[in-house]
């Protein structure tokens, strides 16, 4: 489940504060801030969990549970701000576009500000 979460690129470079934990109902808790909303992030992985072949998959349209292999995961979304919307959102620094050698400007890059450099 995490591989197909990390898979998500773009979802997971704008949540913040990404944290998961397993309940005393023993499913698995996945918790984050702005970001997509759960329902939209639990659309996205089962599409990634299905592409890779995986079976054994349950998930209700418009919930945010999936059930991997029996095993219950529970997604929370802290004032998501939606997949459309976090595309279209001027100024939010997104890793790739950060690394991506071939962008060059005259500005500091994120990360020349967080080294100092």
């Amino acid at each position: 489940m995490l591989a197909a979460l990390a898979a998500e690129a773009d979802a997971i470079e704008s949540c913040r504060d990404l944290s998961w934990w397993l309940g005393a109902d023993h499913a698995w808790n996945i918790e984050w801030r702005d970001g997509p909303y759960a329902h939209e992030l639990a659309a996205l992985l089962l599409d990634r969990l299905t592409d890779s072949g995986l079976d054994d998959l349950a998930h209700h349209p418009g919930n945010s549970t999936l059930h991997v292999l029996g095993t219950p995961f529970v997604l929370h979304a802290v004032d998501p701000l939606g997949l459309d919307r976090m595309r279209t959102r001027p100024g939010l620094w997104r890793l790739s576009q950060a690394l991506d050698p071939l962008h060059h400007t005259s500005a500091r890059r994120p990360w020349e500000e967080l080294l100092g450099g």
